[in-house]
């Protein structure tokens, strides 16, 4: 029996679990007030103060760190690299602590995980961070040398609910072809061919269809006259694209648990901007089918939109179903994720690489 322990740190919270093999013993999300961080200027500077809520936990729990088979903690911020399962090491780390690729909460899930396992001479594992990139060399033109397409998305989740969709199909996630929709406040679509996102829109930096709080691609033109007008600034510009954008610039909401609502009370102008959102998508789950030639296993709608089966799903199934069977996993259990790409590695099924790598995935 393998107990694995899950570190997964997000902006205001830290959610941490325990597994043995692919039960679920224990889980906690321990969330953080503005109050609390407010003392940390940067991200790596709130190391101890996440470690501690750590260490809280397993002393709840009853947990020594001694038990542990191994400690998986969420990827964070690194150089573009294929998906999988990767050893924490100096480099990874040094770079995670410098923001070397940037700052977000997720850095500290591999910094504290290996300072935790180090201790006691177990392994440490990241895997499928957001900066997961297999995208074949024509996907990466975007129209101009200056411009390149990135792979930035729901890696871990993609991967995971494309691994549990080739399972149902009594097939390897190497041997099928998916398009993976994963809809929260980003929204993602990828094309998985044979084990490998070959293509997928930049959920972080405006690429894609609009989401509760994103405005996904605009009009180019429109963008330059606006950012030239006088009438914004650079963070107000910013926020237009990220923050601002999307269901909450034209319904003052990013909760679509109220915009379903409000599409069930009869409102026309929520039900048409929501529809508009559900068009948009199937626009980007017909650009992933030619990516994949339109030779499509099947279509995996995942994420926190994948609840609503009377409204979004409904709407996706009728603009897409003709392309290839729907499959709906809703939600995204991160934890679970990541157990279970530690329990493969653990048991041999997989092997856990080096970083930086040195795989070459653009054949």
């Amino acid at each position: 029996m393998h107990k694995i322990l899950v570190i997964n740190p997000g902006s205001t919270s830290t959610k941490l679990a325990i597994y043995e093999d692919e039960k679920l013993i224990s889980k906690d999300t321990v969330r953080h007030s503005s109050d609390e961080l407010a003392p940390f200027k940067h991200i790596a500077e709130q190391y101890e103060f996440r470690k501690e809520v750590i260490k809280k936990f397993l002393e709840k729990e009853g947990y020594h760190l001694s038990f542990f088979s191994a400690i998986v903690g969420r990827g964070g911020l690194l150089r573009p690299i294929p998906g999988g399962v990767y050893e924490i090491n100096e480099l990874m780390k040094e770079e995670l602590r410098e923001g070397k690729f940037g700052e977000h909460a997720s850095n500290l899930g591999a910094l504290i995980a290996h300072e935790l396992a180090s201790d006691y001479n177990i392994p440490s594992f990241i895997a499928d961070p957001v900066v997961v990139d297999e995208m074949i060399d024509i996907a990466r033109f975007s129209g101009h040398p200056d411009f390149e397409r990135k792979s930035i998305f729901h890696a871990l989740n993609q991967k995971a609910v494309a691994r549990a969709t080739a399972e149902k199909m009594n097939k390897k996630y190497d041997e099928v072809n998916l398009i993976v929709v994963h809809m929260g406040g980003g929204i993602s679509i990828g094309a998985h061919k044979k084990g490998k996102v070959i293509d997928v829109n930049n959920a972080l930096d405006g690429d894609g269809p609009f989401t509760p709080e994103r405005s996904g691609t605009l009009p180019m033109t429109q963008i330059i006259d606006l950012a030239y007008s006088g009438k914004m600034t650079l963070d107000e510009m910013k926020k237009r694209i990220k923050g601002k954008g999307g269901l909450v610039a034209y319904l003052d909401t990013n909760d679509a648990l109220e915009v379903q609502k409000r599409v069930e009370n009869g409102e026309e102008y929520a039900t048409l901007i929501y529809k508009a959102m559900a068009l948009q998508i199937s626009k980007w789950i017909g650009k992933m089918a030619a990516a994949l030639s339109f030779e499509v296993d099947g279509i995996v709608l995942t994420g926190g939109l994948a609840y609503d089966k009377n409204n979004m799903v409904k709407w996706l199934t009728e603009h897409t179903e003709f392309i290839a069977p729907i499959y709906v996993v809703p939600g995204g259990d991160e934890e679970r994720a990541l157990a279970e790409a530690a329990l493969r590695v653990l048991k041999g099924e997989d092997k856990a690489k080096k970083y930086p790598p040195t795989e070459v995935n653009n054949a």
